[in-house]
């Protein structure tokens, strides 16, 4: 379906929006925004239709909404004080006030039904050393693997504002498999072996156990040393990596490391209050990785990370993954390389990054404005990110 109104043209099929002939780059939960207001053109869209059809009925802030149907605005061309094609019909909802035509179809296309909600499907596997894994399956199309950080939880992430953006739309065009590493989520907690090894060996449990013979695998934080090792000892399974905010060296294997591992701020913190957004510890804990995050959006997250991970395991879990190091396997990485990283990652520098791509046959290098050492809808280059990615697994 395409719909025509000021200028611009919605392609609801191929995902694209045009404003004066020029294509605008959107983030998905935005477009879907303005798909059910142009799908309603001329009727006022409630904030509880919004919320059922855009976040399946799951519980968003006022602030949320507000920054979507900002976002919608700029994107059609519009401004909150001009409020000329997206009208806010205040206590009742928001409204497309200007005609709306589907090209080669009716004159005013009639609202479609809000669609079904998407699942995951979650299944086990069992690692060589016995270790339960937890994976999901999401999407349709070509396998493609995400291994996320280390405080994951699938259960609760595919609920959750920050992550449904980038499952759906990574799971727009393939099936997507996602995995809790061991110690995480609903995999077995506190596992034995927390060596790089044992992570490897768990990847290669995974993608076996979801039949992905062949696949691009995106690697986020400490996910990059095990993606490295395990393209290195498993040649022609991956065929395209993305490395995104990674590295191949723990902060306790670079230069300058503390000595003691435990005087390190990232462990240091992890005293007490996992998991509650309200306490201190956890707020300053957070900004080494997240400072530019919202309120609402760290508040979600501490949450999530209380429920990935036991308080009394994730400081030797942090002291595990810090003393990754993959740099030896670096040159062995022989598919397709996208580094992504932001320019001011405190926790871990853009110069880890340089390190990988200079080691790393003709891999590419895309630094990115920000901080955070993962996407989230509140990140000015969001969109500019999941493009690239998008982009270069098309490519």
């Amino acid at each position: 379906m395409r719909l025509s109104f000021s200028g611009c043209v919605l392609d609801t099929d191929a995902y694209r929006l045009t404003r004066d002939g020029t294509d605008v780059p959107v983030e998905p939960q935005v477009f879907d925004v303005i798909r059910l207001l142009a799908q309603n053109a001329g009727r006022v869209v409630s904030k509880d239709q919004l919320i059922e059809d855009i976040w399946q009925g799951r519980i968003v802030s006022e602030a949320t909404i507000s920054a979507q149907i900002s976002e919608a605005r700029s994107a059609v061309g519009d401004t909150g004080e001009a409020q000329a094609i997206i009208h806010t019909v205040i206590r009742r909802g928001f409204e497309m006030v200007v005609p709306v035509e589907e090209i080669g179809g009716d004159p005013k296309p009639k609202p479609a039904a809000a669609p079904k909600p998407d699942r995951q499907k979650i299944r086990y596997t069992v690692s060589p050393d016995g270790t339960q894994l937890a994976y999901a399956t999401s999407g349709d199309g070509p396998p493609l693997m995400l291994a996320g950080h280390h405080i994951t939880h699938l259960e609760v992430n595919w609920q959750s504002e920050i992550w449904r953006s980038i499952f759906d739309r990574l799971g727009s065009d393939h099936t997507l498999t996602r995995f809790d590493i061991r110690g995480s989520g609903l995999s077995q907690a506190n596992p034995d072996n927390q060596e790089l090894e044992a992570y490897v060996a768990d990847m290669l449990a995974v993608a076996d156990a979801a039949g992905m013979d062949q696949f691009p695998l995106i690697a986020n934080l400490q996910a990059g040393p095990v993606a490295v090792r395990f393209i290195a000892e498993n040649p022609g399974r991956v065929t395209k990596l993305i490395l995104h905010c990674a590295y191949a060296r723990g902060r306790a294997a670079r230069e300058g490391a503390p000595a003691d591992q435990a005087s390190d701020p990232s462990i240091a913190l992890l005293q007490e209050g996992w998991g509650n957004p309200d306490n201190g510890y956890m707020r300053a804990w957070l900004s080494m990785f997240l400072p530019l995050a919202t309120p609402e959006e760290a508040s979600d997250l501490i949450t999530q990370f209380g429920a990935a991970c036991r308080p009394e395991e994730i400081a030797e879990k942090r002291k595990a993954i810090d003393r990754f190091d993959a740099t030896e396997y670096l040159a062995r990485v022989d598919v397709p390389t996208l580094i992504i990283h932001p320019r001011s990652a405190a926790a871990h520098p853009l110069s880890e990054a340089q390190f990988m791509a200079a080691r790393i046959p003709d891999a590419e290098l895309m630094p990115v404005e920000g901080a955070n050492v993962i996407m989230l809808p509140s990140d000015p280059t969001w969109s500019e990110q999941m493009d690239a990615i998008m982009e270069f697994l098309a490519s």
